[in-house]
C-alpha cells in the first residue's frame, strides 16, 4: 500500500468507481473505501431463494452515460443491456391494460383504445420531451459555472445552449420553460384525458421521489425518461442482472489499477489546518490522501463523516435541510411460475397499477403523515423474462418497486409493519394476475429504514436528496457549492447527491474525476 494515496474514494458505488477509473487512467494512486463485503451500491443483485437472483435496489438502467460506457470500454467486461418491450403495462381500474411499446404507431394504436385525442396528442408530447431532453442532455456531464466569474469557453457553450433552445421556437421554447415548473396534474391535464395515461406517465416522475402528481414542479420528472433516447439508447434490464454493471466497473478498476477494499467502513474524513488529509476506518486505520472524494450523501458526508467545528454554521444548516426523505420501499419476489394478467394475457415484463392521478396522490397523502399507504402504487418488473438465466427454468423473479412507504412510521415500527406492507403488494399484484400469491416461491421486503441500512442511503432516499427544481445543476447539493468542491478543501462530492442527481448514470463520478484531476496538481504541490 502506497504510503499516501493521491485520492481516497468514500464508498464504492457506481459513481465512486467511475470517478477512481477516471482518476487512475490518468495516472494517479486511488484507493476505494467501501463499507460492504461487495461493491456497487444499488446496482446489486441478490439472491432472494436458490437459483432466484434479483435486483435488490436499482431495477432498470438507461441513463448511464454512453461517454462512461465508451471510455471504460464496459461491454468489454461483459455489460450488456437488454431492452424489453412492450416498456410498460399499466393496469386501470376496471382490469383494462395500457401498453406503451417501443414503436410508436403501435403506441397511437394502443392509446386510441382510450382516447382518441390522447393518442393524436401523445406524439407531439413525446417529441416536445425528447426536443427539450437533447437541448438539456449536455449539461449533465458539465460542471456548472461559476455564475459571476464565467470564463470564455463557458459563456461559449451557454450562448450555443441558448441558440440550441431558441431553435425549438418560440411555442416549444416558452413551454419548455414553463412545463417543469408545472405539477403532473397540471401539465399531463392540459394534454390528455384519458386518467389511465396520465397517471401511467406520472409513475417515471415520481418512483423515488418524495411528492405526488399535485406537487409543483413535479412534471420536470417527466424529463428523465427521455434522456437515454438522446443518444440512440433506451431502457432495459443489466444483463445478469445489475450486479453484472457492478462486476465491469470492477473490471475496468482493476484494469486501471485502482485499490479496491471491501469491509473497510470510514468512520471519519480526516482534516487538518482546514484541508482534508485522507480518512478514518472504523478499526483505527488512517488511510492519508491528497485528496478525498464522497460517494456517500451529502447528509452523510458533512453531518456523519466530518467533524461539526470544521463547517461553518450555514453550510451545515444548509445540508440539515436537505430533503431527503426515501418513501421507495422494494419487494422482490421468486417465482414458480408467471400467471398472466387477468384481462389482456400474456408476458409483460414491466406492470403497474397506479390507476388514476387521485389514486397517486391519495397513496402520497399516507405516508405525508407517517403511514404506508393503504393503497400504494406499485411498478413492477419482471426481468427473468428476457433474462431467463436470472431464474430456474421457466421460473421467474419479480421486483416491485413499491410507493409511497415512509422511512420512519407514526405508529409502530418497520419491524411489525414490514410482511403487512409485502402482503398488500401481493393482494394488488394477485389481484392483477390471478394465481401469483400462489406462486411465490420466496419474497424479500425492504423499506426506506432498510435501504438506509443496507445502502447507506440518509432516510432511505435512493437518490441522494430529491431531484427537484431547487436541487439542480448548480443547486445540487446546496446553492453555492455546485462544483463538486465543498468548504473543505480537497474534500469532493463525487455520488448522486451532486450533479446530475440520482440513478445509475454514472455522471457524478465523470465530472467529479475531471475537477479533481484540474485541482491536484496545486493540492499535492502546497
Amino acid at each position: 500500500m502506497p504510503d499516501r494515496y493521491d485520492v481516497a474514494i468514500v464508498g464504492g458505488g457506481h459513481n465512486g468507481l467511475v470517478a477512481a477509473t477516471y482518476l487512475a487512467r490518468a495516472g494517479r494512486r486511488v484507493v476505494v473505501l467501501e463499507s460492504r463485503a461487495v461493491l456497487g451500491g444499488v446496482a446489486a443483485t441478490e439472491e432472494i431463494a436458490p437459483g432466484f437472483r434479483a435486483p435488490v435496489a436499482a431495477t432498470v438502467c438507461g441513463l448511464l452515460r454512453p461517454e462512461v460506457v465508451r471510455d471504460l470500454n464496459l461491454p468489454g467486461y461483459g455489460y450488456e443491456l437488454l431492452p424489453f418491450d412492450p416498456l410498460v403495462t399499466s393496469v386501470g381500474e376496471d382490469g383494462r391494460a395500457l401498453r406503451l411499446w417501443r414503436d410508436p404507431a403501435a403506441t397511437k394504436a394502443e392509446i386510441a383504445k382510450f382516447s382518441a385525442a390522447d393518442a393524436d396528442a401523445f406524439g407531439a408530447f413525446s417529441r416536445f420531451l425528447l426536443d427539450i431532453a437533447r437541448v438539456l442532455d449536455p449539461l449533465l456531464v458539465r460542471t456548472p459555472p461559476r455564475i459571476l466569474d464565467m470564463g470564455r469557453g463557458e459563456q461559449l457553450f451557454y450562448l450555443r445552449l441558448a441558440m440550441r433552445m431558441r431553435k425549438l421556437g418560440k411555442a416549444e421554447m416558452a413551454q419548455g420553460i414553463r412545463f417543469p415548473q408545472m405539477s403532473l396534474r397540471a401539465a399531463l391535464g392540459e394534454r390528455f384525458e384519458s386518467e389511465l395515461l396520465k397517471a401511467t406517465l406520472s409513475v417515471d416522475a415520481l418512483l423515488g421521489h418524495w411528492a405526488g402528481p399535485w406537487s409543483p414542479g413535479t412534471a420536470f420528472g417527466l424529463l428523465r425518461g427521455f434522456f437515454p433516447m438522446v443518444h440512440g439508447g433506451s431502457w432495459g434490464f443489466v444483463k445478469g442482472g445489475m450486479a453484472s454493471l457492478t462486476d465491469a466497473l470492477v473490471a475496468a478498476a482493476k484494469a486501471s489499477g485502482v485499490a479496491l477494499r471491501t469491509d473497510a467502513p470510514v468512520a471519519r474524513i480526516l482534516i487538518a489546518d482546514g484541508r482534508a488529509s485522507g480518512v478514518q476506518l472504523a478499526s483505527g486505520e488512517q488511510v492519508p490522501a491528497t485528496i478525498v472524494a464522497s460517494n456517500a450523501d451529502p447528509k452523510r458526508t458533512f453531518l456523519g463523516l466530518v467533524e461539526p467545528a470544521e463547517l461553518d454554521l450555514e453550510f451545515r444548516q444548509r445540508i440539515e435541510h436537505m430533503r431527503m426523505t426515501g418513501g421507495l420501499a422494494k419487494v422482490n419476489l421468486a417465482l414458480r411460475s408467471l400467471p398472466p394478467l387477468r384481462s389482456n394475457g400474456g408476458p409483460a415484463p414491466r406492470i403497474r397499477y397506479g390507476p388514476t392521478l387521485e389514486y397517486l396522490e391519495r397513496a402520497y397523502d399516507d405516508a405525508k403523515y407517517g403511514r404506508a399507504s393503504k393503497d400504494p402504487y406499485v411498478d413492477a418488473t419482471v426481468p427473468s423474462l428476457v433474462d431467463p438465466g436470472l431464474a430456474p427454468s421457466g421460473q421467474h423473479v419479480m421486483s416491485v418497486g413499491v410507493q409511497f412507504a415512509p422511512h420512519t412510521l407514526r405508529a409502530g415500527s418497520w419491524d411489525t409493519e414490514r410482511e403487512k406492507l409485502g402482503d398488500r403488494v401481493v393482494d394488488i399484484l394477485d389481484g392483477l394476475m390471478p394465481g401469483l400469491e400462489k406462486a411465490i416461491v420466496a419474497r424479500q421486503i425492504l423499506t426506506p429504514a432498510d435501504l438506509e441500512a443496507k445502502f447507506g442511503l440518509t432516510g432511505g432516499h435512493p437518490y441522494h436528496g430529491e431531484m427537484s427544481l431547487d436541487r439542480q445543476f448548480l443547486l445540487r447539493p446546496v446553492p453555492g457549492w455546485g462544483r463538486y468542491r465543498t468548504p473543505i478543501v480537497g474534500l469532493y462530492l463525487c455520488g448522486s447527491g451532486a450533479h446530475p442527481g440520482g440513478g445509475i448514470t454514472g455522471g457524478p463520478g465523470y465530472n467529479a474525476a475531471r475537477e479533481i484531476l484540474k485541482d491536484l496538481p496545486r493540492l499535492a504541490a502546497a
